[in-house]
């Protein structure tokens, strides 16, 4: 299969080097040039993944059309973060097959990335590619599962031919929006959780273990409450891109979204973290949206609006976990 990866990131670079040793024709793009070129000598991403070596069928280009080109009887993978969705599949024509690795709400419409794509191209074949996930250990060959979320089923059967194997495990799902709402919830109570775990251990009633466990089940019901009123299916939360990626993301070392929350507890400022993270951390950016999508919908998320008080300075770390562990008794 011809395979074009649009973003050289990490996680890009990792499903380009998995596809790559599968025997597929894999070209992977970046719109810096002289870092394609790097990786061209080098065979390595010394930016994102600097201990994976790239295969030595593993194409780099910089050139844009020639990505999509590439691909146009094949599979277009789009690895940019949520903020180059748009502008990628206003790119594509409408004949291409094309899979989202981006978790989260659109900045400023608070639009998934399937509502995206059904407004710009209604005609193109989309679906997310999603799940519980580090590049590290992906590019590493270590054992993964994912899901390829689409409505069309024959997308995300090419899902499973393009990326299935003895290492990483693709899994097909027909609930994109479950899917979806599900990776871009995760990533804002993985702050949360890193909040409490950071904070734990500093005195004799900080939270600990057991607090650590009820923000990831009560997150877990923060998401389900979140994506049923969008119209996702309940048993899509209890699979790889709800429970699992939500526990992977919120006890993960690997985790820049529970780093962010761990470094907060520690009293440093949220330019500071940023800059010490040096990429993105997509619970930072999607969390103001995730809460505004919820009020639109009539959605309680107490943990989402702890997070965002915090992140915009309106609240302390302890006030924060306070205020969540604080609240009135009621029916689980």
């Amino acid at each position: 299969m011809k395979i074009s990866v649009l973003g050289a990131g990490a996680w890009g670079t990792a499903l380009a080097i998995q596809a790559a040793n599968a025997g597929h024709e894999v070209l992977l793009w970046g719109r810096d040039g002289a870092a394609i070129k790097r990786m061209r000598a080098d065979r390595r991403n010394a930016a994102y993944l600097p201990d994976s070596e790239l295969p030595a069928a593993l194409n780099l280009s910089a050139d844009r059309d020639a990505a999509i080109g590439h691909c146009a009887q094949g599979l277009t993978i789009v690895a940019t973060p949520m903020s180059g969705l748009r502008e990628t599949l206003a790119t594509l024509p409408s004949t291409h097959r094309v899979l989202w690795l981006c978790k989260g709400f659109e900045a400023g419409t608070g639009r998934l990335g399937h509502e995206i794509a059904r407004e710009l191209q209604p005609a193109l074949r989309v679906g997310v590619l999603s799940g519980p996930s580090f590049a590290q250990e992906v590019a590493a060959g270590r054992p993964t599962a994912l899901v390829a979320a689409s409505e069309d089923a024959g997308l995300a059967q090419a899902a499973v031919d393009a990326f299935h194997g003895d290492r990483l495990r693709v899994y097909t799902s027909t609930d994109p929006v479950g899917v979806e709402v599900g990776g871009a919830v995760k990533n804002v109570m993985a702050i949360a959780v890193g909040v409490c775990d950071g904070l734990s251990g500093v005195a004799p009633d900080a939270p600990g273990l057991n607090a650590r466990a009820a923000l990831i089940t009560r997150g877990l019901a923060e998401m389900l409450r979140l994506g049923q009123a969008l119209g996702a299916r309940a048993e899509t939360f209890m699979g790889l891109s709800g429970l699992g990626d939500l526990v992977l993301t919120a006890t993960g070392d690997l985790s820049r979204n529970r780093r962010v929350g761990l470094m907060l507890a520690q009293g440093l400022a949220l330019p500071q973290i940023l800059a010490q993270l040096g990429h993105v951390a997509e619970g930072v950016y999607s969390a103001p949206t995730v809460l505004a999508r919820a009020r639109e919908a009539g959605v309680e998320m107490p943990i989402t609006e702890a997070m965002v008080a915090l992140l915009e300075g309106q609240l302390r770390v302890t006030e924060a976990i306070a205020r969540l562990m604080g609240r009135d008794a009621r029916a689980e």
